[in-house]
C-alpha cells in the first residue's frame, strides 16, 4: 500500500504541475494573440476565444492522461498502451465503465486518478467560468466607452 500510494502522490503532483504550467501558457497565448479576437467587442471574436481555451484545456487534461497512461502500461498494468491510454480517460474522467480492471496493486492508483481528474477538471471549470466573468466585465467597459 505505502508503494501505491507514493506513486499516486508523485503522479498527483506531476499532474498538479503539468495543469499549473498548461494554465499559465494557455494565460501567457491570450495575452499575446488575445488582443486580435477583439473579444470584448463581438459575439464571434468571444466565440473564438472560448474555442481556443477549451482546446486548451482539452489538451492539458490529455497531457495529464497520457501521463498516468504510460505510468500504467510501463508498470505491465494494462496489456497494451490503446487499453492502458483507455483506462485511464475512464479512470480520470470518473466515469469508471469498470471494462477494464487493473490488479490489486494498483487499485488505489486508479482510484486516486479518478479523484485527481475530478480535482483538475474542476480547476479548468473555474479557469474558464473566471475567464468569462472577465470578458463580460470588459464587454461592459467597451459598451460604456461607445455610449460616451
Amino acid at each position: 500500500m505505502a508503494a501505491s500510494l507514493s506513486i499516486a502522490t508523485l503522479m498527483v503532483m506531476l499532474t498538479v504541475v503539468i495543469h499549473f504550467a498548461g494554465l499559465i501558457a494557455l494565460m501567457r497565448l491570450l495575452e499575446w494573440r488575445g488582443h486580435h479576437l477583439k473579444a470584448h467587442e463581438s459575439v464571434l471574436g468571444q466565440g473564438l476565444l472560448l474555442i481556443i481555451v477549451v482546446l486548451g484545456l482539452v489538451a492539458i487534461h490529455s497531457v495529464e492522461i497520457w501521463a498516468y497512461a504510460l505510468l500504467y502500461f510501463a508498470a505491465g498494468a494494462v496489456g497494451d498502451f490503446e487499453a492502458s491510454l483507455y483506462f485511464s480517460t475512464v479512470a480520470f474522467s470518473s466515469l469508471g465503465y469498470g471494462d477494464i480492471v487493473l490488479g490489486h496493486e494498483w487499485r488505489l492508483v486508479s482510484a486516486i486518478e479518478a479523484v485527481n481528474g475530478l480535482i483538475l477538471i474542476g480547476w479548468s471549470t473555474a479557469f474558464l467560468l473566471s475567464l468569462m466573468g472577465k470578458l463580460r466585465a470588459l464587454e461592459h467597459e467597451w459598451l460604456e466607452r461607445r455610449r460616451d
